[in-house]
């Protein structure tokens, strides 16, 4: 006898997903502390920006008429740049950015084993800083990535695409 998802192919699959949390991987960083680690690396991403705006003629807003693409695409990668000044070290070598170093948080792989700078900057950073300058999507996109914190194993897309967890260092 055929069931009901293979009589109807319109009908939902019958299989059960759930949300797998890795076992022996440490113990996960609470959410409110990588909400708090986002704050204040944006915090510090601004001050860099700031600063910038003073000592080079690097000016974050395009004056009248000139090609708005052309000047977001120079802030993301000036803007790139320096979160890779900014943090790159701490993540080649521990995994972390300035704020998870200070709330005593890195990031590793799903296994426990350490995240490649590859990984973190290639996999878990770049492909979010790029789809958040596409129109609607980015946005969309950000507010997925978000949201899937709230799972059991906290784990943003970003995450998922890097196949990496936050853990307590």
């Amino acid at each position: 006898m055929a069931s009901a998802s293979e009589d109807n192919r319109f009908a939902p699959p019958l299989a059960h997903v759930e949300d797998v949390v890795e076992s022996g991987t440490g113990a996960l960083a609470g959410r409110g502390v990588r909400l708090v680690a986002a704050l204040l690396d944006a915090l510090f991403a601004g001050i860099a920006f700031w600063i910038l705006s003073f000592v080079t003629p690097l000016n974050w807003t395009p004056p009248a008429g000139a090609n708005i693409v052309r000047a977001l695409i120079i802030n993301a990668v000036v803007g790139f740049i320096i979160f890779l000044v900014l943090h790159g070290y701490l993540l080649a070598t521990r995994g972390q950015t300035i704020a998870k170093a200070l709330l005593k948080v890195r990031i590793v792989r799903s296994d426990g084993s350490p995240a490649s700078f590859a990984r973190i900057v290639g996999l878990r950073y770049l492909p979010t800083t790029v789809m958040t300058f596409v129109p609607i999507v980015g946005a969309f996109y950000a507010l997925v990535d978000c949201l899937l914190i709230f799972r059991e194993s906290r784990r943003c897309l970003h995450d998922n695409i890097a196949d990496t967890i936050v853990v307590k260092a």
